[in-house]
């Protein structure tokens, strides 16, 4: 009989199943598609030669991720690439605010009325990032806080809305950058903890940067998975899992699984029926014939660029795909242009891009021409450098990848309370009604991104409750 067998083969479960491993425990991994990644895959989408990440393609949780940094990942082929701005956010007069590495670069993008405050609200942070980062993304109320002055100084900025957040600042270049970095969440801008989203955000791109897998994100799932056999862990991947008796015997079952698709395979019955999915995205990954004609120059050597022209634009993107169950006249797009650090994503003089936008959960309309009409907006001429476009939305992302419900890349709604306690509130949201069930997801603390931290905490719940086995 098997210690744990891992359903699920994205970050999250390559994740818990190396953490287990590493313990001692016999561990072994089945996928349902025929390569592992779940939302950290890479793909000829288009045309051969071009390397598409079809989900999470910039990675600033993953580089600052303490489960990855704790794992030798490098040994077996990861290596993170720096792009020389970490993000762009282009105005339409051609100019651009900028999230560098520098704060003191980054503040004077914001204009001198802005500087200071931008300056004033992240040093204070910075120089205790990395335990800061642990409380953040620990496991709740395991352990009492690394930093608890820090994390508290932390959660009175951070709890109250976004809109809150931005009275600091006068001027609206600082306003709609730090919106943009809210909106990776897809959460309306007037939700609560949203500001704290905001500024890990940026605290994350001044630590370590927002940098690209060389050769694409599926070098993060291939490095966990190199790493889980050498511990002994196995993986199967074309597995369909439809119920528990399909597994192997195991002691413990641990789901990278929405909440509802582990309900369904592991018998729960409406264990989760109050958890909520959230907006979905249109996404289109682009093969380009040269580089985005970003007006800004900024944008130009930034691997993400945010695109909206202000906070109110922005905000109402949002709450159109999140609250009103439309698609944004003028969507908000984040854009990440891999190639311009990573020449081995496309043939020479070619370009790999991809742009998503909001859109309501489970949305099947076509969002391709109000994209590049943004795009437009800020790279004049982006149209005529298009050799081919792949386009999803809602339904094809859910059939890539069954996590994503309606398309919701967060894997449930990462606004209100849900942002914090999720799949449901519960003081081991890991666990579940059967004792040798566990979930470890995104749908799981501390949320959505490619940084393995809910597969890690995860199988500390699932080590002690073996441990204390006979």
């Amino acid at each position: 009989m098997l210690d744990a067998v891992i359903v699920g083969a994205g970050p999250n479960g390559l994740t818990a199943a190396v953490e287990l491993a590493r313990r001692g425990f016999s561990v072994a991994v089945f996928e349902a598609k025929d390569t592992v990644g779940g939302g950290a895959r890479t793909q000829e989408l288009t045309l051969p030669g071009f390397r598409h990440d079809p989900c999470s393609a910039a990675h600033p949780l993953g580089i600052n991720s303490p489960a990855f940094r704790a794992m030798p990942l490098d040994r077996y082929g990861l290596e993170w690439l720096q792009p020389p701005l970490p993000m762009a956010h282009p105005f339409p007069d051609g100019t651009a605010a900028v999230l560098s590495r520098s704060v003191a670069e980054t503040a004077a993008s914001f204009g001198p009325r802005d500087a200071g405050a931008y300056r004033r609200l992240v040093e204070p942070f910075l120089p205790k990032w990395d335990a800061l980062l642990r409380d953040f993304m620990a496991l709740p109320l395991s352990s009492l806080p690394r930093d608890p002055v820090t994390l508290a100084r932390f959660g009175l900025v951070g709890l109250p809305p976004s809109t809150w957040l931005m009275r600091r600042f006068r001027d609206e270049r600082a306003r709609a950058l730090f919106s943009g970095l809210v909106a990776h969440v897809i959460a309306p801008l007037d939700g609560i903890v949203t500001g704290g989203v905001g500024l890990v955000f940026a605290l994350a791109a001044h630590a370590r940067g927002w940098p690209v897998a060389r050769g694409g994100s599926q070098s993060i799932s291939d490095a966990l998975t190199a790493y889980l056999k050498d511990l002994g862990g196995s993986v199967h991947t074309d597995y369909e899992v439809k119920r528990l008796d399909d597994l192997p015997p195991a002691r413990a079952y641990v789901f990278d699984t929405s909440p509802t698709a582990l309900a369904r395979i592991a018998g729960l019955g409406s264990a989760y029926a109050g958890y909520r999915y959230g907006a979905g995205v249109f996404k289109i990954d682009y093969a380009l014939d040269g580089p985005v004609p970003w007006t800004a120059e900024e944008a130009r050597s930034a691997g993400t660029v945010q695109v909206g022209a202000d906070s109110k634009e922005i905000g109402a993107a949002l709450h159109a795909a999140s609250r009103e169950g439309r698609a944004p006249d003028a969507p908000f797009l984040i854009t990440v242009q891999p190639s311009v650090v990573d020449p081995s994503r496309a043939p020479a003089g070619k370009h790999v891009f991809w742009a998503y936008g909001h859109v309501p959960n489970g949305w099947e309309g076509d969002l391709t021409d109000a994209i590049e009409r943004q795009l437009e907006r800020f790279a004049p001429g982006f149209r005529d450098r298009v050799l081919a476009r792949a386009t999803a939305g809602p339904p094809e992302l859910a059939a890539h990848n069954a996590n994503y419900v309606g398309g919701d890349i967060a894997c449930g709604a990462a606004s209100g309370l849900q942002l914090l306690l999720r799949p449901k509130i519960s003081l081991s949201p890991y666990t579940t009604r059967h004792p040798a069930v566990f979930l470890c997801s995104s749908a799981t603390p501390p949320g959505p991104g490619v940084h393995g931290m809910s597969g890690h905490n995860a199988a500390k719940a699932v080590w002690k409750t073996l441990r204390r086995q006979p």
